[in-house]
């Protein structure tokens, strides 16, 4: 019984529910956008009940019929887009940090980028772990026009109460919830060097994807071109420029766009797309460095990116190393080819050979290289069942042939430490 109307409770309760449903009712039929809203909210609320999501620990399977696509939403069509990680490598000496910084600035004051496209105004910012804002990144920006009130640079992290300095190993979830109060969101995040996200092994497939993924989805999450900045490595001139970033493949294989730089032979340089997976690649755009003053900033001077013409070509082409000739570039691949293939202990020379002529590498660049790595060569046994070993120097092991051998061969030849009777098999060689 209700206590105020001396009514059973159930009667009660239903005539309070019919009168909510009659004022609701009538607040309907004054606001028709309001009806709108609740009707759809009713309808999203009904679709949930028809599928509920479950709530056992599982893997959830999505339906594609279920998913409406979407285009790629292009900062720089072909070049920079939102949502994804991109990765900007090359030669030393190539202004990585200022093209990327050189891009910023043109997002911030939306002018135009190489080829005339003029991006939408937005938010950057920018972690650099080699240079200081103050006497650098900021007299970059100023130089290449940046709108400065767009630009924000990563600082310090404050964990417990305690200052510490900003790890993108570790402290993606805090930069997260900064950039979310950012009025305006952020259109280019970039991150120098990308490596420093990578707490573990960067030359290790899973670490390498493992450390990476904060930044990734962070990129997704905001709708952020993603630029993250790293080198050739040394003596990969001539190869793909994808196997020359250094660490990881992971690198270049997670980045849904790669760049490249590097110099040419008239001493220009050039930005090449040596990848992209939502795009084509190939192709890129020649540019050059410029030295200014900074006229409201006496004594500071500055250098920034003077952009050229449109380059085509792949991009191996176009980052052909020019400070070596082919054969050099091909000995350096040689040489990290033996490294890695004799990096477990001695291998027989037959098979170092074969995978050698598999990976393209001619015999002459495989003795050069065998030499300047000081390769031991082995011989156990002799004639037709004689076999060469190779191993690095300080993993070689020595062996008598089982079998006593002459101080002269049949040949009359001199006897040496790589072996007697090489040339017996024409199909076993030591080179």
């Amino acid at each position: 019984m209700s206590e105020l109307t001396g009514e059973p409770a159930a009667a009660h309760i239903a005539r309070l529910e019919d009168r909510k449903a009659r004022d609701l009712a009538s607040v309907m039929a004054a606001s028709p956008a309001l009806a709108s809203q609740a009707a759809a909210a009713t309808a999203r609320v009904v679709e949930r009940t028809k599928a509920p999501r479950p709530h056992t620990d599982g893997v959830e399977l999505i339906d594609a019929a279920g998913i409406k696509p979407e285009p790629i939403n292009w900062l720089w069509p072909g070049w920079l887009a939102r949502g994804k990680l991109h990765v900007l490598a090359g030669q030393a000496g190539t202004g990585k940090t200022t093209i990327a910084l050189d891009l910023a600035a043109r997002v911030t004051a939306g002018t135009a980028l190489p080829g005339g496209w003029k991006p939408e105004r937005g938010n950057v910012v920018v972690w650099s772990g080699e240079d200081a804002p103050a006497d650098t990144l900021v007299p970059r920006l100023i130089a290449a026009g940046a709108e400065l009130s767009r630009v924000r640079f990563v600082g310090e992290v404050t964990h417990g109460g305690d200052v510490c300095v900003f790890d993108p190993a570790r402290d993606v979830p805090e930069l997260a919830r900064a950039i979310k109060g950012l009025q305006g969101g952020v259109s280019l995040l970039i991150v120098d060097p990308l490596v420093s996200a990578v707490a573990g092994d960067s030359h290790k497939n899973a670490e390498v994807r493992r450390g990476l993924a904060p930044l990734v989805e962070l990129a997704a999450s905001i709708g952020a071109a993603l630029i993250g900045i790293t080198h050739f490595s040394k003596s990969t001139g001539g190869r793909d420029p994808l196997d020359r970033v250094t660490g990881s493949l992971a690198f270049g294989a997670l980045a849904r766009i790669v760049y490249g730089t590097g110099k040419q032979e008239d001493g220009g340089l050039i930005l090449a797309r040596c990848k992209s997976n939502i795009g084509p690649d190939g192709g890129g755009w020649l540019y050059g460095f410029e030295q200014t003053d900074l006229p409201d900033h006496p004594h500071v001077e500055a250098s920034r990116i003077v952009w050229g013409a449109a380059a085509e070509g792949t991009a191996r082409e176009l980052l052909a190393d020019p400070e070596g000739d082919g054969e050099k570039s091909a000995i350096g691949e040689a040489v990290e080819f033996l490294e890695r293939e004799l990096e477990s202990g001695r291998q027989p020379a037959r098979t170092v050979q074969r995978s050698a002529n598999d990976a393209g590498i001619s015999p002459k660049t495989l003795r050069t290289a065998r030499d300047r790595l000081g390769v031991e060569k082995t011989r156990e046994g002799f004639g037709p069942e004689g076999k060469w070993w190779w191993s690095m120097p300080d993993d070689n092991h020595h062996r008598c042939p089982s079998t006593p051998i002459d101080a002269h061969s049949r040949s009359g030849q001199q006897w040496t430490p790589e072996g007697i009777y090489a040339a017996d098999d024409p199909n076993e060689s030591e080179l």
